[in-house]
């Protein structure tokens, strides 16, 4: 009897250990700690923004050198890559006969003037009639007329620079028969260069004549050019706009590749953030704020970014507590700890 006390008293001493065990583990744990993470206040920020456009350097005038009339030329002053004033000769064509043409035509105008000064002599003494005088008169303006027609005709065999320049590397050989369709040389004017681009009509706005814009060739030195025309009709095709700026003399030779960059930044400064600190969504992008110690996920426009750091156009106001570093950890309405504050100049790092 002893021996089945014992064991009862065995039994239920186990069994109220089990029941004690049972409710520890049925204990609640209680709220999860608060997340730690950094945040930025926003503000708006000076931050210097640009865009990249392709553009071709060109002379600011160019022009390929022709003839007006065929012939064998006589006289050749190209030389390789010189430096020509406006009206310089460059070129003559054989005008031999051309020459004899207006020497025939000079004596008969002076025969031409003698007889309508005599017609005209007779006419005021009523010794001819009207009709006569009339036709010496016509006949001396038909002659002037062939004189001027010749001139200009031999003016044509004189090839001459239109504009200050430097020549190219010539064709053509002194003496080779040359017709309008040869290439005598080309004529460059460099003391000023044209930056011709196109730029995406989203920016139009940043583009005004008069305004100033940095460029690059070959030498990857920066070279500033002042814009002198927009294009007023927009690429159907491509939705860009056609503008050209002009640049001091420079080591940038003409058709050059180059890359032009434009100022796009705000002058009342943006909202700018850590890349990191953007959560992609399917429908939008989204930061998360810091509101009553808790993280609210908000939806965010952004804008112009940067190796490191966006523009925020629309979803946040200055003063708002932006989420920077603990991004992966917060929870929607999840407790927060701010742990630090950072600087936004700090955390863009460009």
């Amino acid at each position: 009897m002893n021996r089945y006390f014992f064991l009862s008293v065995a039994w239920m001493v186990l069994l109220l250990a089990s029941c004690k065990s049972g409710k520890q583990d049925a204990a609640p744990s209680g709220p999860p700690p608060p997340v730690n993470v950094d945040v930025i206040v926003a503000e708006k920020v000076i931050f210097p923004q640009s865009v990249e456009a392709n553009g071709t350097a060109l002379a600011n005038e160019s022009l390929e050198i022709h003839p007006e009339v065929s012939g064998r030329l006589v006289l050749l002053n190209v030389p390789d890559g010189a430096h020509v004033s406006a009206g310089t000769v460059l070129a003559k064509i054989n005008d031999q006969d051309l020459q004899a043409q207006l020497a025939k035509s000079k004596v008969q105008l002076s025969l031409a003037e003698k007889t309508e000064e005599r017609q005209r002599k007779l006419l005021a003494i009523n010794a001819i009639n009207q009709s006569d005088y009339d036709l010496a008169l016509s006949n001396l303006d038909a002659i002037k007329a062939d004189i001027q027609l010749l001139d200009a005709q031999i003016e044509k065999t004189l090839i001459k620079a239109p504009f200050s320049g430097q020549l190219g590397l010539r064709n053509i050989s002194p003496g080779a028969f040359v017709t309008p369709s040869t290439i005598i040389a080309t004529l460059q004017q460099t003391d000023k260069i044209k930056i011709d681009f196109t730029i995406p009509e989203s920016y139009a706005g940043f583009i005004k004549k008069g305004g100033k814009l940095s460029f690059t060739a070959t030498d990857t030195l920066q070279h500033i050019a002042v814009i002198e025309a927009i294009d007023p009709q927009v690429d159907l095709s491509t939705r860009n706009i056609k503008v050209r700026a002009i640049a001091a003399k420079n080591d940038v030779q003409p058709g050059a590749f180059v890359k032009v960059y434009i100022d796009v930044s705000s002058p009342s400064g943006s909202f700018m953030v850590p890349s990191n600190a953007i959560i992609p969504d399917a429908t939008a992008n989204k930061l998360i704020l810091v509101r009553n110690g808790k993280g609210e996920f908000v939806k965010v426009t952004t804008g112009y970014r940067t190796a490191n750091s966006v523009e925020i156009k629309e979803g946040i106001e200055a003063g708002d507590s932006i989420v920077v570093m603990g991004v992966l950890f917060v929870k929607k309405g999840a407790d927060l700890k701010v742990k630090s504050v950072k600087k936004v100049q700090d955390m863009m790092g460009n």
